[in-house]
């Protein structure tokens, strides 16, 4: 069954005009105003795979000077409901994420870039728990953050 995502429709026109990444994030963020908030920059889309970047600057920032746990959170929610909604047959099936695990493995004191992947094909059930891995580098491409985001997914009836 082909994927018939308007997320990964609008990726595919948008990111070929001039600043076409901005402005799919811009598309992204105005779905979801809240992740506006951390300004961040979808890099790459495609069933399976979602990467973006959030910039080190204040408006992130923790009380140490670096960037805030809940930041890097919301920035792996974001690549792991991007890449879900692009990747989820959506004519036959709904997504919600469910739950987080995540592990804080270094201070994050440079921009952070996630990276949400997972195998296909995949076999679509009526109920499923999908569990995607999200992984968070710094510039200096040290893995500083990691998080299992649930989705559950259901057959749409």
């Amino acid at each position: 069954m082909s994927n018939k995502s308007s997320v990964l429709t609008a990726w595919r026109i948008v990111k070929k005009l001039p600043f076409g990444h901005w402005l799919f994030t811009k598309i992204v963020c105005f779905k979801a105003p809240y992740f506006g908030s951390m300004k961040p920059y979808i890099l790459n889309l495609k069933a399976g795979h979602c990467s973006a970047r959030v910039k080190n600057r204040r408006r992130v920032h923790n009380h140490i000077g670096t960037i805030h746990a809940i930041a890097q959170c919301n920035l792996a929610e974001l690549c792991a409901g991007v890449m879900v909604d692009a990747t989820v047959p959506v004519k036959t099936h709904r997504w919600i994420p469910k739950g987080m695990t995540v592990q804080y493995l270094a201070k994050v004191d440079t921009d952070v870039t996630a990276i949400a992947e997972i195998d296909l094909p995949h076999q679509w059930l009526d109920k499923e728990d999908l569990v995607v891995p999200v992984k968070l580098y710094n510039t200096r491409n040290e893995l500083v953050f990691t998080a299992d985001i649930t989705m559950y997914i259901t057959a749409k009836k």
